[in-house]
């Protein structure tokens, strides 16, 4: 995953510089130990390639409880396969106990924007940003 992520081009909007490998071992051990908040889910999957059998990219769900029902913030990384893994997120965040999906852009990061549309969330302003959501209204299971 150090060299998916290394192009510093990929935080052009998000700011700071790739990971070393040393790092990036720290943060997935970090990641892999789960959220010290027993209400929180961290949820990371690594996208690979099928024809290459490569890693290409990031999806990630932090899951955390809300007024309205368990709410989903959703973030991607990598290039070429972002539509479709964030498209194959949402879409499995829509059969989990989760009420509402969103994620955050930059305004001028067109991409970002794209692959959140492409996902059906919709915008707005928020603080500088682009705020992005979708209710998908999963089953919370043992409610009545």
């Amino acid at each position: 995953m150090a060299a998916v992520l290394s192009d510093p081009a990929l935080h052009t909007f998000t700011g700071g510089t790739p990971d070393t490998p040393q790092a990036l071992r720290s943060r997935y051990r970090r990641l892999t130990a789960g959220s010290p908040d027993p209400t929180v889910s961290w949820l990371n999957w690594v996208i690979r390639l099928r024809a290459e059998s490569c890693p290409a990219g990031t999806v990630q769900a932090t899951i955390s409880p809300s007024g309205q029902g368990p709410v989903a913030e959703i973030a991607w990384q990598g290039r070429g396969i972002a539509t479709e893994a964030a498209r194959g997120l949402v879409d499995w965040l829509g059969s989990q106990p989760v009420h509402t999906v969103i994620a955050h852009s930059h305004p001028e990061h067109r991409a970002s924007a794209a692959v959140a549309a492409a996902a059906g969330l919709s915008y707005e302003w928020h603080d500088g940003e682009i705020t992005w959501q979708r209710s998908v209204g999963g089953v919370i299971h043992g409610s009545h």
